[in-house]
């Protein structure tokens, strides 16, 4: 479908279309949102592509709670079509100008709470927004990437694109990737050390190349599905195992014989899936660091021995969200990697707008890796 022009004198007139978001397990409904003006410190940006996160899936599916009606999507990149006259510089400080191609930070903060001022975790704001997660009954509407336009509010971060990364490489920089970079970060990996990676979805995939990258020796992936395990090791893995084929003991005992002499340094829990933790910290040498990333929904219990934590000195930790700084980083490793590492084949199916709910449903089902939205 073809983009409306936006023009100043008469964007008040103009509509936007967005695939809306009504309830859980319902289609969605393609629905028509007015354009007004920018204000000041506000941008209008016209949606190239957006991708299917599995926090989107989680929303969908009722797992966790989204405001109705919405436009979810998070995962967007798109062009200035409007510019607040005040807004910019970008993080990288160059001049925001329109027609620029622009990712941005998932999020929005205020930059005045104790999070922000204090501790410099913006990803922690007390007011805190996040582009996917707000209602679409309320002006400017257009605030989630599954529609033709969206709306940068305020306290955004906002990064320039070069113009030789494809859209498939840049659309899943602002959520997925940068994510990894602060999981990474959080992980300590250090040149020498053994990581293991559980799940190898997109954010599994970019947690083998940052591992990797951060100088790790060996890198092991955990997943069920054989062309996730296949393009795990052009990413850089030295091993991986089908957990499908495996018990829970088996998949311990084989990747701490993969790790001697007492097991890997590191585990990342990217898949989602509550149930494996209890194997990542049987996995752990003493002293090991374990960092959970995937599993972004509530009431995800599980039953662990808190003894097996404390006797083998493991730290445990929780990475949700990421500081603005990492998708600066995530930019710039893929950009530095994209001619060794097949980023672009991550997002491997593309959807119209119009199409959302067969997209969500073969994302859901694992059928694709990383579906794209192309309004």
């Amino acid at each position: 479908m073809a983009h409306k022009a936006v023009a100043d004198t008469d964007a008040m007139s103009r509509t936007a279309q967005a695939a809306v978001f009504v309830a859980p397990n319902q289609p969605f409904a393609m629905q028509e949102f007015p354009l007004r003006p920018v204000e000041a410190d506000e941008a209008l940006v016209r949606i190239t592509m957006s991708t299917i996160c599995r926090s989107d899936i989680h929303s969908w599916e009722g797992k966790r709670h989204n405001p109705t009606p919405g436009i979810l999507g998070h995962e967007i990149i798109g062009t200035i079509e409007q510019l607040g006259q005040d807004l910019g510089p970008d993080m990288r400080g160059a001049t925001l100008r329109e027609g620029d191609r622009i990712t941005w930070t998932e999020f929005f903060y205020c930059g005045t709470c104790y999070y922000c001022r204090i501790l410099d975790m913006p990803q922690k704001c007390v007011q805190l927004r996040k582009y996917g997660h707000d209602p679409a009954d309320i002006s400017p509407h257009l605030l989630g990437g599954f529609a033709e336009y969206c709306y940068l509010l305020p306290g955004t971060g906002i990064v320039g694109l070069p113009s030789e990364l494809a859209d498939e490489e840049a659309t899943p920089l602002n959520c997925g990737v940068a994510t990894m970079v602060s999981v990474t970060e959080q992980a300590e990996i250090g040149v020498g050390e053994t990581v293991v990676v559980q799940g190898l979805g997109l954010l599994g995939l970019y947690g083998v190349a940052l591992a990797r990258a951060r100088g790790a020796r060996t890198v092991i992936g955990l997943d069920a599905i054989p062309s996730r395990r296949d393009m795990a090791q052009r990413f850089g893995a030295d091993l991986v195992f089908d957990i499908g084929a495996m018990t829970p003991d088996e998949i311990v005992t084989a990747v701490r014989d993969a790790c001697p002499p007492d097991g890997p340094d590191v585990v990342v829990e990217v898949c989602g899936v509550p149930a494996v933790l209890p194997q990542g910290l049987a996995m752990l040498r003493k002293g090991g660091r374990y960092v959970i990333a995937g599993i972004v929904f509530p009431n995800a219990d599980v039953t662990l021995d808190a003894n097996a934590i404390l006797s083998k000195w493991i730290t445990v930790r929780g990475n949700h969200n990421y500081h603005p700084r990492h998708l600066v980083q995530a930019l710039d490793f893929v950009a530095r990697n994209r001619a060794a590492l097949p980023f672009k084949d991550i997002v491997d199916s593309q959807f119209a707008l119009a199409d959302l709910d067969t997209a969500f449903a073969r994302a859901a089902d694992r059928q694709v890796l990383r579906a794209a939205i192309v309004p």
